[in-house]
């Protein structure tokens, strides 16, 4: 279904448009529709058919994007396994989602599951034939693609997405950010995850060329940018924090580029100042989300304003968001609690995994697992996640609003804040800190750095620098989950008094 108003759309309103560029070749939608169709008849002669699921492990490459093309005309669910999973943890979502084949890259991890049909594309091309195909689904619930959880804190679970759910996405992200005919769409995030996989079938429908680049760097991402004036992209904070302390940022030409989007986790306020003067032309959209809702609002780029640098934004039409307490209760304006959604962009459940889905959701509302509180204009704050909440001494600390004073420090590189176990406090906060090159930074000024803005049961009370960058998910997020492992099993960290 989503197809008809995706890629059908743009073959039958801009056929000879470009719809991607990669590495000097272009092809257009009437191209682009024709390939998709011919891949789907492969598909098919292998034996996928509706309701059966289909793994890719993929760099971000045209091919990716076809493929899932090719299994939403067919019905075939898609499964896209994150690029940095180890074998084990591509092993497991291959047991818990049971796919009949799986189409992969030589250069990741290949799975020891058995699968009954398994194909490497960049050593057995998929043949195509004559082109044969069977007719597009039309069907709005059919699953269009199980989206894993980045498992930051667990093993991952799988996000049912349907088409519906998908296709309200690209309403919502219209509202957001509104696309023109002949934008130029740069996947720059990985497009396993929730926060770019929609951007896939968002690009087409609005007439938007896409272009890829397999792994991010600072050096791609600007030789791509300037390269194919690309227009729109959607990036991770950790990205954009790399962007901003590229040294050879000012050599590219990157004025073609209008809006980034960036999500997946929040972003201090100091490098939201910082991305201001590095890309003064650029305009801003944040949004807030998951892989069980896609985007659940959004900041414009006008509403970045001094007061709100710490907001997620609003919700758009057809997206209900809400603050309640332990009970479920709404609570008022300013107060805190969990922070609730409905909508057609929500997905159906977990994959395989009933008990799961069940604690998800309430009275018909996902609970996102997150903290956060709503002011008196609408727009929503989000100070922690439930889990990552430090409670000492019967005080709730945020770990985000800690690492908002560290990153102010300039000597911060990057900086992740989380809560270990003390029997007097309970928890006590902990820090990591990676300091830019050549810049001093000892314990002690990071501890009065934080004195002047934080209170004082919100300071660090142990401390490590890392000497290597702080280790990540495929999107970008920050493992706090391994941190916290580390710093229980090393015991020489700092302790601040």
């Amino acid at each position: 279904m989503i197809l008809t108003h995706s890629l059908s759309r743009a073959a039958r309103y801009y056929p000879e448009r470009t719809a991607f560029a990669s590495s000097g070749t272009r092809s257009t939608f009437r191209q682009l529709h024709d390939r998709v169709a011919a891949i789907a008849g492969a598909l098919s002669r292998h034996g996928l058919s509706a309701g059966d699921r289909l793994a890719l492990l993929l760099p971000n490459e045209p091919d990716y994007i076809e493929l899932v093309y090719a299994c939403g005309w067919l019905g075939v669910t898609a499964v896209p396994l994150n690029a940095r999973f180890s074998a084990i943890e591509i092993d497991r979502v291959l047991a818990d989602a049971s796919p009949r084949g799986m189409i992969r890259h030589s250069s990741l991890p290949a799975p020891t599951v058995p699968l009954a049909w398994q194909l490497v594309l960049d050593e057995q091309p998929l043949e195509v034939g004559d082109g044969s195909h069977p007719p597009a689904i039309y069907d709005p619930e059919a699953i269009l693609a199980l989206v894993y959880t980045s498992g930051t804190t667990g093993r991952a679970k799988g996000c049912v997405q349907s088409h519906a759910s998908i296709l309200a996405n690209v309403d919502h992200f219209n509202y957001w950010m509104p696309y023109r005919e002949g934008a130029v769409y740069l996947h720059a995030a990985p497009i396993f995850h929730i926060i770019d996989f929609p951007f896939m079938f968002a690009a087409p429908a609005f007439g938007a060329a896409q272009v890829t680049i397999p792994k991010f760097s600072p050096k791609s991402f600007c030789e791509t940018v300037e390269r194919e004036r690309v227009s729109h992209t959607v990036l991770v904070p950790t990205m954009i924090n790399s962007l901003t302390q590229f040294p050879d940022l000012d050599k590219y030409d990157l004025t073609s580029l209008e809006v980034a989007a960036y999500g997946g986790s929040p972003m201090a306020p100091e490098l939201i100042l910082r991305t201001r003067d590095a890309l003064p032309g650029l305009k801003l959209l944040q949004g807030y989300g998951l892989s069980e809702t896609g985007f659940l609002t959004g900041l414009q780029d006008h509403e970045h304003t001094e007061k709100r640098l710490m907001s997620c934004g609003r919700t758009c039409p057809g997206i209900d968001l809400r603050v309640v307490d332990n009970s479920g209760n709404e609570v008022g304006v300013g107060q805190h609690g969990e922070l609730v959604a409905r909508g057609a962009n929500v997905m159906h459940g977990y994959w395989n995994n009933p008990e799961e889905t069940a604690l998800a959701f309430r009275d018909g509302l996902f609970r996102t697992g997150d903290v956060g509180y709503r002011d008196a204009d609408g727009y929503f704050y989000i100070l922690d996640r439930l889990k990552d909440m430090i409670i000492t001494g019967g005080e709730n600390v945020y770990s985000g609003e800690v690492e908002a004073v560290i990153y102010r420090h300039p000597a911060v590189r990057e900086a992740a804040v989380f809560g270990i176990p003390d029997p007097h406090w309970g928890e006590l906060v902990a820090a990591c800190v990676v300091r830019k090159p050549g810049r001093p930074l000892s314990v002690d000024d990071l501890i009065a750095h934080c004195r002047r803005s934080l209170a004082n049961y919100k300071i660090p009370r142990r401390v490590d620098f890392s000497a290597t960058e702080l280790p990540k998910n495929g999107s970008g997020k920050i493992l706090k989950r391994i941190l916290h492992e580390r710093f229980m099993a090393d015991q020489t960290p700092a302790v601040v008094g």
